[in-house]
């Protein structure tokens, strides 16, 4: 896809505490890791558990490398520090980071996620990236239980120059997103972004909720919603993975925005929130303007974590 150009220099900053609790300790410590002693092994568990890679994925690296040592793999610093980046790699590689497209009409992204986790503003990033790609964008503001969230998106909306759906506040969502869809297939849209509630009083509503309007989009639009993204908060670390489990169970999720990694500590997070969920990270937000979005591509993150 041609939307997302070369953030590797917004990746660095956004990660940037991330290097300073884990890789930059790390990489001084490398040539001592050359000898495997629990001293040393110590200090690496202390600092991936800082940059909240999580106990799971801690205990694997280090069990990773006491069994590169034992095979004698390390013979310089160097060695130990791009057997690390491998490993971080190949937790991170995916398939299916790449947006799916719908065959015709309108490619419809429903966006899920708790409150405050900067679910409006990351609608808003994926918005303005595909303006400025040449194409058409509709806004569906199906959360109607925060007239705050409309007013933000309909705000962005003004802000980029793309289309909004909204009724009144209280309305039904499912009918908000079904008038959305039409008026996406009316105008020949080329994408239809619909926000959807951050919370309701139980699970079982919040997947009644969803689930009417994941029904309504595919009445209107074949094979809807093409994309089911949920957008976690970086900088909430472990706790984002629960946020994330009060969705799965409600609507098939399809791919992760991790929002908020510009200047977080816990960059480590994507690397247990990949573990636990087993769903791709498709894109990243790395600071507060509309143009602050990457598209996840696990090399280029590793690569970014580990640049001077």
């Amino acid at each position: 896809m041609g939307f997302f150009g070369n953030l590797f220099d917004k990746l660095k900053q956004g990660l940037q505490k991330t290097k300073e609790v884990f890789i930059a300790p790390f990489k001084r410590m490398a040539e001592a890791l050359r000898n495997i002693d629990p001293e040393n092994l110590e200090k690496l568990e202390e600092y991936l558990l800082g940059a909240d890679f999580g106990p799971v994925v801690t205990q694997q690296l280090l069990d990773e490398m006491k069994l590169a040592y034992k095979k004698s793999l390390f013979k310089k610093g160097d060695d130990v520090i791009n057997f690390v980046k491998g490993e971080l790699r190949k937790r991170l590689a995916s398939e299916g980071t790449d947006l799916r497209l719908a065959r015709t009409g309108p490619t419809v992204i429903l966006v899920c996620g708790v409150n405050g986790v900067g679910k409006t503003t990351s609608i808003a990033k994926l918005a303005a990236i595909f303006k400025k790609d040449g194409k058409k964008v509709v806004l569906g503001a199906s959360d109607t239980f925060r007239a705050a969230a409309v007013d933000q998106l309909t705000i962005w909306s003004e802000r980029l120059g793309v289309d909004i759906v909204k009724h009144k506040m209280g309305s039904d969502p499912a009918a908000v997103a079904f008038d959305a869809a039409e008026h996406a297939v009316r105008t020949n849209a080329d994408f239809l972004i619909v926000d959807t509630a951050g919370r309701l009083q139980t699970k079982e509503n919040l997947m009644k909720e969803l689930t009417k309007i994941r029904s309504v989009l595919t009445k209107k639009i074949p094979d809807a919603p093409h994309e089911v993204i949920m957008v976690l908060d970086a900088t909430t670390g472990q706790n984002a993975i629960s946020q994330a489990e009060h969705f799965l169970g409600a609507v098939q999720v399809t791919g992760i925005f991790l929002a908020k990694l510009d200047g977080t500590a816990k960059g480590g997070a994507i690397f247990s929130i990949k573990e636990r969920l087993k769903i791709p990270v498709k894109f990243v937000g790395t600071g507060e303007t509309p143009d602050d979005i990457a598209k996840f591509n696990a090399d280029e993150f590793v690569e970014a974590l580990f640049a001077e």
